[in-house]
């Protein structure tokens, strides 16, 4: 079995991290599988959202393999492209659930913070233990964690290494759902099915606007154009939805 497994069933992408031996550290291989599933999955018109997971029950991910040594070279460090720390940023176009369990630790947190939706099983732990071992770079994770989560709460983590559970991360507003993790897998699955009910690339336009203004004032993102959806203003599925809505039915999208 690969160490990150890739299917798509039913325009979802299912990645998933799987070396629970080694608590889903992310080795330079696994990285490389990573950027090939971000690109298949922004460049595939037949994958609407994608759902990250990982195996085994004691761990999400704890960020990158040490024991790959500070040699380790990856296309695009810890998060497996998405973070763009050590190359150029990569950004998933599609919106992305991911399932959490175990520990979520440094680059798995970061990793997790990837996502537009998280769920999380009563067992995940989110953590910055990187000063806490004298470690501290370019870290990504930690410019994630001050815009995702409140201000001193997220202070609080990266200077103490202290870890928060579910339940307080639900309350902070990082993850959307807390369940059992033997429930886990049907939950994200069941927040996938909820996204793919809508148009996707109105979904996809809507991901870009949202995304492409995040750090900017309100009255920049209230008077910018977005290319997204002026091009989604011209799809099959904008004339799905006009001809559904004169025919009195549900539009079936085609992502077109």
């Amino acid at each position: 079995m690969a160490d990150v497994e890739f299917h798509v069933d039913n325009h979802v992408a299912h990645v998933r991290l799987n070396r629970p031996q080694g608590m889903n550290a992310i080795t330079g291989g696994m990285d490389d599988l990573l950027f090939e599933a971000w690109k298949t999955i922004n460049d595939d018109p037949e994958i609407w959202c994608a759902v990250l997971s990982a195996e085994g029950e004691k761990a999400f991910c704890i960020g990158a393999d040490v024991s790959e040594g500070p040699e380790r070279k990856t296309r695009m460090a810890l998060a497996g492209g998405l973070t763009g720390i050590g190359g150029p940023l990569v950004t998933l176009r599609k919106p992305m659930v991911a399932a959490v369990q175990g520990f979520c630790v440094g680059g798995g947190f970061e990793l997790a913070m990837c996502a537009d939706i998280i769920v999380a099983a009563e067992t995940a732990q989110f953590g910055l233990p990187e000063t806490r071992h004298g470690i501290i770079g370019e870290c990504g994770v930690v410019h994630r964690a001050i815009r995702q989560l409140p201000h001193h709460i997220a202070m609080a983590m990266i200077l103490t290494g202290e870890r928060i559970d579910a339940a307080s991360a639900a309350q902070y507003g990082l993850v959307n759902e807390v369940v059992p993790y033997a429930g886990l897998a049907e939950a994200a699955a069941a927040w996938a099915a909820k996204i793919n009910k809508c148009a996707p690339l109105a979904n996809q336009a809507a991901k870009a606007a949202v995304l492409g203004r995040l750090g900017y004032p309100l009255e920049v993102a209230l008077m910018t154009r977005f290319e997204e959806i002026e091009q989604y203003a011209e799809s099959d599925d904008v004339r799905e939805r006009n001809a559904a809505a004169a025919e009195g039915r549900k539009p079936v999208w085609t992502g077109r």
